[in-house]
């Protein structure tokens, strides 16, 4: 039995080009995603699935510096080139996160491997994002996405999932057909879904870097509720990235 924690990554994002690479507290950003995530409980291995385009070498070369595995495939069929990492990694458990996810936190990780294995889940996902727009449950920020699934469960939705959105996002064919899955979510004790802890634009990268520069220590994880601590002492941090709230276009993937 193998859990891995698949992570895609690419360099080519439209609102801020090369941002998984961009310096964090003197690290690459997703050196950051990468070290968290491999301190999550129940996470035996972390992969970064990219693209093929040229423009991915240097992550590639990022990956071979840090003697992190590293899978490359369809730059527009994602979840063909997900399907592939997690079939070479030999993965039985397979959890996906997003490399615009900093302050993915280890022991939510944890708990929602936990979670999944004690459900016995086809998909068990942390409330937030589009997956979880219709809840009515309390909701994490944006930027704490992570969701786990059976390898069996990801071939099944390789095999049978035709529509472009399904093909490009990797689990919305699995979000949104409950009828076929035993689907589960982790809520939040008091909502956060009015929070942006991503990074997509400048601001959110503001954002975040004021996070690391006030939490960030080499020995220890910083988690969620400290994160959360230190935007309550400093209300205007929340404020700098509000304005992308509501406009990350969820909705089309519901009604597509």
């Amino acid at each position: 039995m193998s859990t891995v924690a698949i992570i895609q990554a690419r360099m080519g994002s439209t609102r801020l080009p090369g941002k998984v690479l961009k310096p964090l507290a003197g690290h690459p950003m997703l050196w950051h995603i990468v070290h968290r995530v491999q301190a999550a409980p129940g996470v035996d291995s972390v992969m970064i699935a990219t693209s093929e385009l040229p423009q991915n070498d240097v992550l590639r070369d990022f990956c071979a510096q840090e003697k992190i595995t590293c899978h490359s495939g369809s730059e527009d069929d994602v979840l063909d080139r997900f399907y592939n990492a997690a079939k070479c990694a030999r993965a039985t458990t397979v959890l996906r996160l997003t490399a615009d996810c900093p302050l993915a936190d280890p022991e939510l990780i944890g708990r929602l491997v936990a979670g999944f294995r004690a459900g016995s889940y086809d998909h068990f996902s942390v409330a937030t994002g589009a997956g979880a727009i219709h809840e009515t449950q309390p909701r994490f920020p944006d930027g704490l996405d992570c969701e786990v699934f059976p390898f069996a469960v990801l071939e099944r939705a390789w095999r049978e999932a035709t529509k472009q959105p399904d093909r490009e996002h990797v689990t919305p064919y699995l979000w949104r057909n409950g009828n076929l899955f035993k689907l589960g979510k982790l809520f939040a004790d008091t909502d956060l879904s009015k929070m942006r802890l991503t990074v997509d634009r400048p601001e959110d990268f503001e954002v975040i870097t004021q996070v690391y520069a006030a939490l960030y220590r080499p020995d220890r994880h910083f988690l969620l509720k400290d994160v959360l601590a230190f935007i309550a002492a400093n209300p205007k941090l929340k404020a700098l990235n509000e304005s992308g709230i509501g406009h990350e276009g969820y909705e089309k993937l519901w009604n597509a």
